[in-house]
């Protein structure tokens, strides 16, 4: 049950997120590999609101559900290239920071994959879907039936 409006509560604070969104999907990042980072955040959050958006934008992009139905399951899976291994490792390690994750290895693999400033993109949209999944979650935002 929703408990509260954030846009409308907030109309600034969501223009401002909204404001980091426009940033993100304008970075050059690939649309498909942030709705996977956006999906696999969304999901380690228990954001079902946006697992539910972020499922079906990724399908209307062109993911198969074969991979998205894999995303929680991704190191397990053989469907994702280095590049979106990389991403979706990443994406777990800043979305768990309370667990104190090693960084290290993850670093290193974005690195292969990521110049400097796709890193920072990508740290952004994953600080991003965060703060969406945590205002949603909070505020019992609900996907529509």
């Amino acid at each position: 049950m929703q408990r509260l409006d954030f846009g409308k509560a907030s109309p600034a604070a969501y223009k401002a997120l909204l404001g980091v969104e426009h940033y993100v999907r304008e970075s050059g990042l690939e649309h498909g590999l942030l709705e996977l980072v956006k999906l696999r955040a969304s999901q380690i959050n228990g954001c079902g609101y946006c697992v539910d958006m972020h499922a079906r934008d990724a399908r209307q992009a062109g993911e198969t559900e074969r991979r998205l139905y894999a995303v929680a399951a991704w190191r397990e899976t053989p469907f994702f290239s280095p590049r979106e291994r990389a991403a979706l490792a990443w994406t777990e390690a800043l979305t768990r920071l309370s667990n104190q994750p090693e960084l290290g290895a993850d670093y290193a693999a974005l690195r292969e994959q990521f110049s400097e400033r796709e890193m920072v993109d990508l740290s952004l949209a994953i600080a991003a879907i965060n703060s969406w999944n945590r205002l949603a979650v909070g505020f019992g935002t609900q996907p529509a039936i």
